[in-house]
């Protein structure tokens, strides 16, 4: 960078800010959205089932599908519920076309970072036809 030295800079924060930049900001645009969702040992053995294509219906008891906009928050409850209650938890990595998610809110259901979508079960379906890729594992916990 020659000719650029310190006090260059520090005369003209300007010019030393263009002359650092290469490029504008650019937004990031995308028609997916990527979600998690932890899950215990039967539940994924029926997504395995599917090709890793798609979620198996809710069971009786369980209105609402709930994937998780954060890896962090999706690990902790593959480790503090599922695997004391089923041996095992894993954390599932899906993306979703965001025309399909924007017809729902996101919930937070706790600190600033613990965010869900609630997919009625019922919706259950129509959230499969609009998985893009496949469902995969990205960690597992005993």
């Amino acid at each position: 960078m020659t000719g650029w030295s310190p006090k260059v800079w520090a005369a003209n924060p300007v010019a030393a800010t263009t002359r650092r930049r290469h490029h504008k900001p650019v937004a990031v645009v995308s028609d997916t959205v990527t979600l998690w969702r932890p899950t215990g040992p039967e539940e994924l053995a029926l997504v395995e089932a599917s090709g890793w294509r798609e979620w198996p219906p809710r069971l009786p008891g369980q209105p609402i599908f709930y994937p998780v906009l954060n890896e962090e928050y999706a690990a902790k409850i593959a480790r503090d519920w599922n695997v004391p209650h089923s041996g095992a938890g894993y954390v599932t990595r899906f993306r979703v076309s965001r025309s399909f998610l924007d017809q729902y809110e996101v919930h937070q259901v706790g600190g600033k970072n613990i965010l869900e979508y609630w997919i009625p079960a019922e919706d259950l379906p129509a959230l499969n036809v609009s998985i893009v890729g496949t469902i995969e594992v990205i960690a597992e916990y005993h």
